[in-house]
């Protein structure tokens, strides 16, 4: 049975200066990998990187502009040795009614949640495929969530934007292996972690009179959820350290839920 291990191998984890993104980067310096922390809060994530000990690194990164993708990747491939894991983790939820959805915040979903994660597709491509600067191909894993597969009120556009970030995630794994970049894409769907996003969203929903409370809200998802509780860090991390390893080397353009059932 292959085992889990990444060493050897260098990982790029965008928003990876708190909340899940923080969790991927411990999980996948602790299976080997060396990992270049991306984030746009530069004191989080440098403390993130230097919790993980010698051999990793953090770049500042603005998931939105492509000249510091350009830049992270060439951090991750002259600081570290390589590139051959990026997940595209950064992502922003902006809780509204459709009826009261303000256009600056659905340009700010489509642009970090989006275009954010196409870009990462398209420096993870360019950067792991033959002839690029790292050239052993890879793996990209983009983070989509269970709201791209069920109709939750009050988050009709951050469903919108996960949604297409699923469609990106199986185009790209098609693109990837018809042009011979030996690049597998595949996303995880996580359900609900009480994280400060997580816990964010569950004050918000009920702020604008979709639930009596947040603790309404919370186990209205923990009814809907087979499981019976909400998600923890540790269960979207050993997901994507499944996806980043060659356990999963035969799978490849999936929307894997780690949802508890919720999405079922």
């Amino acid at each position: 049975m292959t085992d889990l291990d990444l060493t050897g191998r260098t990982a790029l984890v965008t928003g990876g200066a708190q909340g899940l993104g923080e969790g991927m980067a411990h999980t996948l310096a602790a299976a080997g990998a060396r990992v270049l922390v991306a984030d746009v809060q530069d004191d989080l994530g440098a403390k993130v990187a230097e919790s993980l000990g010698d051999g990793h690194a953090f770049t500042h990164l603005d998931v939105t502009d492509d000249t510091q993708w350009e830049a992270a990747v060439a951090t991750a491939v002259e600081q570290l040795g390589g590139l051959d894991i990026v997940v595209n983790n950064a992502g922003v939820e902006i809780t509204s009614l459709l009826v009261d959805v303000e256009p600056a915040a659905v340009r700010r979903m489509l642009e970090i949640n989006l275009l954010g994660t196409t870009l990462g597709l398209k420096h993870a491509f360019r950067t792991m495929r033959p002839g690029g600067a790292a050239g052993r191909g890879g793996t990209v894993i983009n983070v989509a969530s269970v709201a791209a597969t069920i109709a939750f009120p009050g988050i009709a556009v951050y469903s919108a934007t996960k949604s297409g970030v699923d469609r990106l995630t199986r185009v790209g794994a098609m693109e990837a292996g018809k042009l011979g970049y030996g690049v597998r894409v595949n996303c995880i769907c996580p359900g609900l972690v009480p994280t400060a996003m997580g816990i964010g969203l569950a004050n918000d929903v009920a702020g604008i009179g979709l639930f009596g409370s947040a603790e309404e809200a919370v186990q209205g998802v923990v009814d809907l959820t087979p499981s019976g509780r909400l998600g923890e860090i540790s269960d979207m991390t050993d997901a994507v350290l499944f996806l980043a390893s060659d356990a999963s080397r035969f799978v490849n353009g999936v929307a894997l839920s780690v949802d508890g059932g919720m999405g079922m």
